[in-house]
């Protein structure tokens, strides 16, 4: 019996990928454990290890291929004692029998599944497989939410549980005029699919009748302008088009879902951080030097934004009840403070985590922070270094950024926005000084952190950051 490998999903948001290169070929033995590929997605480029021994029999999608939809096969394995060429020539009939087995529900559309799934891989629901294979990078359609109770239907709570239709099939019954509670559907439990609207269309299904429905129908944001619509103000010529890439769809995506589900409310406080610039110059002068193949270096070197990353980290601590997760039914209370870091790569940002932030020691904060950094330019970093997090850190301030307001990445109730440390003038005691200050702006949910909880965590911050002997201790 052929063993068909798939596209596996490595990462919850994760709905296809770039094949960049097979490190096995056809004829090659394969156990359990070898790395076989490299897939490039949206935010890194992770190896892919084999879950099952046999020997190579067909590669079916072959290496540089972009935009393969997760869960399609890539290649095929001989069982034990079986014939490689036997085994390639029933591949295709083989994905196509083991597919109905699945137990959690897949779109028709995505193609041919993997009985077993990838050790790891997370199967996508199936409003996100099919909004993927049939609507992918168009900004009308608005793949779901990765948040617990949160609809398909553009940030919609609790409409999912009237209709279960995907967001394809409601696009195209609202354009139709079409009222999908009407429609029978065939898709995984009872689904409502493309193809069952289009065959309500056809057979001139019901019509939105109900005033009621209404309120349902203008919940959506107002439509885009289109590609053409917006071609058309600019003089031909005078432009290039450049394709949106997977992580630039997948930023996009995640934006519009945090503004269009997350209230968002800002708090903007001035620290001043002469201290820290001088504890910071202090504990660096201190470093001890270790013997590196470019001679002698330090064995850390602190930076300013990874003693922001602490005072965040033991502010969450300070006031555990900003260090939340909401869901539709619980709010999330974390034990720990684990802060993402916002890198800018190459087309695009990527947050990876400091784990436990509260609990490591400013040099162990800093080297850590320059791996993950530099990995994350590499895209190298694991599904498990940029996902979860409790909160996030931003800074804009070394590119001269005075302050701005960050958009908060779900699941995260908070975001900090750092703006840069310049001299101001200040007033002590009825007297002018000069003080190095930094501008910084929280951006919370509101759903988690109201406004007296969020001022609090802010003046905690403040706190650690105007008296950082504190977070030594």
């Amino acid at each position: 019996m052929p063993i068909n490998i798939t596209m596996p999903a490595l990462s919850p948001t994760m709905e296809e990928g770039n094949l960049a290169k097979w490190l096995v070929k056809e004829g090659d033995e394969v156990k359990a454990g070898d790395v076989i590929a490299e897939i490039e997605t949206d935010k890194a480029t992770m190896e892919v290890e084999a879950v099952d021994e046999g020997k190579g029999a067909k590669i079916v999608v072959p290496a540089g291929t972009e935009g393969v939809k997760v869960n399609a096969v890539i290649a095929v394995l001989a069982g034990e004692g079986e014939d490689v060429k036997d085994a390639a020539k029933a591949a295709g009939n083989g994905a196509k029998a083991e597919a109905p087995k699945k137990e959690a529900p897949i779109s028709p559309s995505v193609g041919e599944m993997s009985a077993k799934p990838t050790e790891g891989a997370a199967v996508p629901p199936a409003s996100q497989a099919e909004s993927a294979s049939n609507g992918a990078g168009r900004s009308s359609t608005l793949p779901p939410s990765s948040l617990p109770g949160i609809s398909p239907t553009r940030g919609e709570i609790g409409q999912s549980q009237r209709t279960f239709a995907s967001p394809l099939a409601r696009r195209i019954a609202r354009d139709a005029g079409v009222d999908v509670a009407g429609v029978k559907g065939t898709g995984p439990h009872g689904r409502i699919v493309k193809a069952d609207v289009e065959a309500a269309i056809a057979g001139g299904g019901a019509k939105a009748a109900a005033p009621a429905s209404a309120p349902a129908a203008a919940a959506p944001a107002v439509k885009p302008m289109s590609d053409d619509a917006v071609l058309k103000l600019f003089e031909p010529g005078s432009y290039e088009l450049v394709p949106h890439d997977s992580m630039r769809k997948t930023i996009a995506r995640r934006l519009v879902e945090a503004k269009t589900t997350i209230p968002h409310f800002y708090l903007t406080v001035d620290c001043e951080i002469d201290a820290l610039l001088a504890l910071r110059a202090q504990i660096n002068a201190a470093a001890p030097m270790k013997k590196t193949e470019h001679g002698e270096a330090p064995v850390y070197k602190l930076s300013v934004n990874d003693m922001i990353i602490k005072a965040m980290a033991m502010a969450l601590m300070a006031v555990p009840e900003a260090n939340v997760s909401w869901t539709e039914t619980n709010m999330v209370k974390h034990k720990h403070a684990d802060v993402g870091v916002a890198v800018s790569i190459p087309g695009g940002l990527i947050t990876p985590i400091i784990r436990r932030a509260d609990q490591k020691p400013l040099s162990a904060i800093s080297n850590e922070m320059k791996d993950l950094a530099s990995r994350a330019r590499n895209r190298k970093l694991k599904p498990e270094e940029y996902q979860g997090g409790t909160t996030a850190v931003s800074n804009l301030g070394m590119f001269g950024v005075k302050d701005f307001a960050a958009v908060i990445n779900p699941p995260h109730a908070t975001i900090l926005a750092v703006g840069v440390g310049e001299e101001r003038a200040v007033v002590r005691k009825g007297e002018i000084v000069v003080a190095n200050v930094m501008s910084v702006t929280l951006s919370t949910d509101h759903r988690a952190v109201d406004g007296a909880l969020g001022a609090e965590l802010l003046q905690a911050f403040r706190k650690y950051i105007e008296n950082p002997m504190s977070m030594l201790v």
